[in-house]
């Protein structure tokens, strides 16, 4: 934030401090000795010059205003008061405009004495001449606005003296219009022609003086181009601060005061903020008086907004009151007074008029100050003129200390000085029979009552609508319901009517109605009789109630359910297929191999869940070399596809290890046939030659989990080799390593069905396996049935898992 100083100050002859003046450099294409150049310099001297008078005029009246203060307070004439204030202002070591300050703050008490106490307050040294200017500023600053004869000589008057020395560039003084619009009353350091652009905003536009005026708070942006917001100057301070302070008194808003700053700018310290505060309330009073009607310092209760307003209000339909704002000595809102009460008001206590009418709000109606705001509401519209208006608020009234309480649509606005409050207490009979209304057209319902004895017959217009005929013609009687119904359903309806009219019991019955224009409509009728004390039959009253959509609905869901229950059939079948494929080439355990020095065991457990079988898949065979195939392999998906494309890839690469080639060079022609012969199946596969006589294992992987080794107390995962999966690309280069085995090693390749967790990451699901396998039992095979019995697996997927051990 800028530093906030003043401007530095001199002394005239007289001993009135003015600012000193910075005199601004000729211009750089004019020389002093140029005619250009004279005359320049001559007109910066004339300026210089009327600033210095004007700051030695409103020090004057300031020095005046201090002098008849003592006067007043003395009892001594200006000549003694004048002698005074001098010898005061010796002892005080202070200009004499200073003290002058000092002593029209001590005697008015006003905002501006206030705002220069509590920034006094805060000072660390109360003598310093920041401080003491700043009241001086405000004093000015009032001065000047007093003598304006104008608004905009008033912001002439506001940036010159007020709010220059805080750092700001220029200001607009906005007024706003009993319909929520505002104008440009005055402004000051904007370009020519900016204020023109600006001089009306209509109602509820979103302006940087629209958020100020509604927010009680006032607006502070940082930057204005931050906050999006248009307003005057915005093109030439763009990236300036921004400052809207309400500007109203007596609790009501007569407009707003836009300060701005050229750059960004910090939020105002406090002690300044009021300062600024305390200029809004001087540029409300000077709007009052401009915008206000003749006959405005009368008292409220005859103000000419409210005469005409009683005449509005006396024509209006719903009860209304007008309202006048009632202040106290101070000038400072309290209340509003009833001033009329219209010939339709209806009080929520069933007071007369002559009670409420002249009384306070809050003492007609306490309760207004509570949880319905009421009296918030109006305190708002008065001072902003934004309507108010609102459906099914709580009014409660006090009467003997017993809250009454009812419930009215609200409207709220001002008019002038006044206020009109107009509410509408809701009629509960109206209102359930519009509510019953409703829910019979919601529920496309229709009544009726038929009188036996004057065979006079009652429909409402909603049954009308459900029988298609028109509201003139005659009712149909309910025994006369089976012609207007399908053939089929006389039976049905036969039964209805003799236990409704001959056992005199109430009944239901859903039959086909047909319309006169020839739709078919799906109904149920619900009716019983009307009895007198002797048991006589009187009259039948009971409803119809168009079915259709339900019926329908009904129809739907019961294909539905078919068609559902033949793709669960479908489904079933093909899953059990795809099981009895999985566990036909792949049993759970299989006979071991016969390889010397070499113990081989194989696992697989099927997924739980039937509809989730995969295409997880191992192999172990000892090929025509001498060497030993192991492998496993995951397809992605489940149920027949992944099934039968498991199927494939492992025959494909029982077929290709039987060339001779290395596990990277059998990835790679697997690949090919994944992604050409399998219609582009995607899986993941490690695959590994043992090679008994040196007892080394080259392997490769494809996308999948690195195999595991088991030395001693210790298990870790061989090094993570590239290799892309299956399928995924036309074609792929695999990276193959070889590991030398010991005896007593024991190494493990598995699917991600041993380890996958949704709640845990990779990492830990594998480290909890390699706790798990460095544990092991003493032969292979409880090995393996241990790591299947200790997985945290939760996915419910395929596992397999294939371990060897040397010996």
């Amino acid at each position: 934030m800028n530093s906030h100083e003043p401007p530095a100050l001199r002394e005239t002859a007289d001993g009135l401090p003015v600012p000193r003046p910075h005199p601004d450099p000729a211009p750089a294409d004019a020389p002093a000795t140029s005619p250009v150049g004279r005359l320049a310099a001559t007109v910066e001297r004339l300026r210089r010059e009327v600033r210095t008078a004007q700051a030695e005029a409103e020090g004057r009246a300031l020095i005046e205003l201090a002098k008849g203060i003592l006067v007043e307070r003395l009892g001594c004439g200006p000549a003694q008061a004048a002698r005074q204030l001098a010898e005061l202002t010796e002892q005080a070591q202070v200009t004499p405009l200073e003290f002058a300050v000092d002593v029209i703050n001590q005697a008015a008490r006003d905002r501006v004495a206030e705002v220069t106490e509590a920034f006094l307050s805060r000072a660390a040294d109360p003598s310093e001449p920041v401080e003491e200017s700043a009241a001086v500023r405000l004093r000015a600053a009032e001065s000047g606005l007093l003598a304006a004869d104008d608004t905009q000589a008033m912001a002439d008057s506001l940036l010159e003296h007020a709010v220059r020395p805080l750092g700001a560039v220029a200001v607009a003084i906005w007024a706003a219009g009993a319909d929520g619009s505002l104008t440009l009353a005055g402004s000051a350091g904007f370009p020519p022609g900016e204020a023109a652009r600006w001089r009306y905003v209509p109602p509820d536009v979103a302006t940087v003086a629209r958020r100020g005026l509604t927010d009680p708070d006032g607006l502070w942006l940082a930057s204005l181009t931050d906050s999006g917001l248009p307003t005057v100057g915005r093109r030439e301070y763009s990236d300036g601060a921004r400052i809207a302070v309400p500007a109203g008194v007596g609790g009501r808003i007569h407009g707003v005061l836009e300060i701005v700053w050229a750059k960004p700018e910090e939020p105002l310290p406090r002690p300044v903020l009021r300062q600024v505060e305390a200029l809004a309330e001087l540029c409300a009073h000077t709007l009052e008086t401009s915008v206000l009607p003749a006959g405005a310092g009368q008292d409220p209760g005859v103000l000419p907004d409210a005469v005409e307003l009683m005449d509005l209000a006396d024509g209006l339909h719903d009860p209304a009151l007008v309202l006048v704002p009632h202040l106290d000595d101070a000038g400072q809102l309290v209340d509003f007074r009833i001033q009329h009460v219209n010939g339709r008001f209806l009080d929520p206590a069933g007071r007369p008029r002559a009670v409420v009418g002249g009384a306070l709000l809050l003492e007609a109606y306490p309760m207004a100050a509570g949880a319905s705001e009421l009296f918030q509401r109006v305190e708002r519209v008065y001072a902003t003129g934004e309507p108010f208006r609102t459906r099914r608020m709580r009014l409660t009234a006090l009467v003997d200390e017993v809250p009454l309480s009812a419930v009215a649509d609200i409207s709220i606005s001002r008019h002038g000085s006044a206020v009109l409050l107009i509410w509408r207490i809701e009629d509960e009979t109206a209102r359930l029979a519009s509510l019953l209304q409703h829910a019979q057209r919601l529920g496309r319902i229709g009544g009726f009552e038929e009188n036996l004895l004057t065979n006079e017959i009652t429909w409402n217009g909603q049954l009308f609508d459900l029988y298609g005929r028109p509201p003139t013609s005659p009712p149909v009687a309910l025994e006369n319901l089976a012609a207007h119904a399908h053939p089929d359903d006389a039976v049905s309806i036969g039964r209805f009517l003799r236990t409704v009219i001959h056992h005199r019991r109430p009944a239901s019955a859903a039959f086909r109605l047909l319309r006169p224009d020839g739709v078919t409509r799906h109904m149920r009728v619900v009716a019983e009789p009307v009895l007198d004390t002797d048991g006589q039959l009187l009259g039948l009253r009971g409803a119809y109630q168009d079915i259709s959509a339900q019926h329908w609905t009904e129809v739907a869901l019961a294909a539905t359910r078919d068609q559902l229950a033949h793709t669960e059939q479908q489904a079933d079948e093909r899953n059990r297929l795809a099981l009895q494929l999985q566990h036909a080439i792949m049993p759970p355990t299989q006979a071991p191999l016969q390889v010397p020095d070499l113990q081989v065991a194989v696992r697989y457990r099927p997924a739980e869940t039937e509809q989730l079988v995969g295409g997880d898949w191992y192999d172990a065979v000892v090929l025509p070399s001498g060497l030993v195939l192991l492998c496993v392999g995951d397809v992605a998906g489940h149920g027949i596809e992944a099934a039968t494309s498991m199927v494939v890839l492992r025959n494909a690469l029982r077929g290709l290890a039987v060339t001779g080639a290395g596990p990277a060079q059998l990835l790679s022609w697997l690949n090919i046939v994944a992604h050409h012969l399998t219609g582009a199946v995607t899986a993941t596969a490690v695959c590994g030659l043992y090679d008994g006589e040196r007892r080394t294992l080259r392997w490769a992987r494809a996308g999948h989990l690195p195999p595991v080794l088991v030395r001693e107390a210790e298990a870790a995962t061989l090094p993570m080799l590239k290799g892309l999966l299956l399928g995924a690309l036309p074609e792929a280069v695999y990276e193959e390593t070889e590991v030398q085995l010991a005896a007593g090693d024991t190494l493990l390749m598995y699917t991600d069905g041993l380890i996958e967790r949704r709640d845990r990451s990779v990492e830990e699901s594998l480290s909890h396996l390699l706790d798990t396998a460095r544990s092991a039992p003493r032969t292979l095979d409880q090995q393996l049935d241990r790591l299947l019995t200790h997985s945290r697996s939760d996915t419910d997927d395929d596992t397999c898992i294939v371990g060897i051990r040397v010996v």
